[in-house]
């Protein structure tokens, strides 16, 4: 696929059937990951690959920390939560681990764990997969990041849903001009 071609039409896709990705596609996936702009050559990320039966490990930990943070969660709102993983064949955590440095602040770091989540995006959509990219509560919730094993200085950035779509979506694209400005000409 070309890299225009790809950077213009990507789009996200919500709905995700099997079959995975195969671990050819996924070596490409995270290599792509790997050349995110990255200053201080810190590698301030890394990646939970969950499939299978993790997805059900995954929707019961959805559960155990929402009952958590809320006790008055409805058995509708848990059932809810507990399916959410159920919604692609595999799922990409992208965590950003985040360290002390006098040179690169930390919200560079995340923006560079950003990057390489948006990577994992680009490479899975040039190889004929689908994606979204996720975050809600469950991203922030501090269960969740302890049940993933997340250490103190680890934040999740986002879910990465991996799959194919039933039906891959039109890329839109706003007009250019809504979010670009001339500044400093005289």
């Amino acid at each position: 696929m070309d890299a225009l071609e790809l950077l213009l039409n990507r789009v996200s896709c919500p709905v995700l059937e099997g079959p995975a990705p195969n671990p050819e596609q996924l070596d490409l996936i995270y290599r792509a990951a790997l050349r995110a702009p990255d200053h201080g050559g810190l590698k301030p990320y890394r990646f939970l690959q969950i499939e299978d039966s993790g997805r059900e490990r995954l929707g019961a930990l959805f559960i155990e920390a929402a009952r958590i943070e809320n006790p008055n969660a409805t058995q509708a709102e848990l059932n809810k939560l507990g399916q959410n993983p159920l919604r692609a064949p595999m799922i990409i955590v992208a965590i950003a681990s985040l360290s002390e440095h006098p040179k690169v602040p930390k919200s560079e770091q995340r923006l560079t764990a950003g990057c390489a989540a948006h990577g994992l995006l680009l490479a899975a959509y040039a190889q004929g997969l689908d994606a979204i990219w996720r975050s809600g509560p469950m991203a922030f919730n501090p269960q969740v990041m302890q049940g993933l094993g997340l250490d103190a200085h680890e934040e999740i950035i986002g879910f990465i849903y991996l799959g194919q779509s039933k039906k891959r979506r039109l890329a839109s694209c706003p007009a250019v001009g809504e979010f670009v400005r001339l500044w400093g000409k005289a």
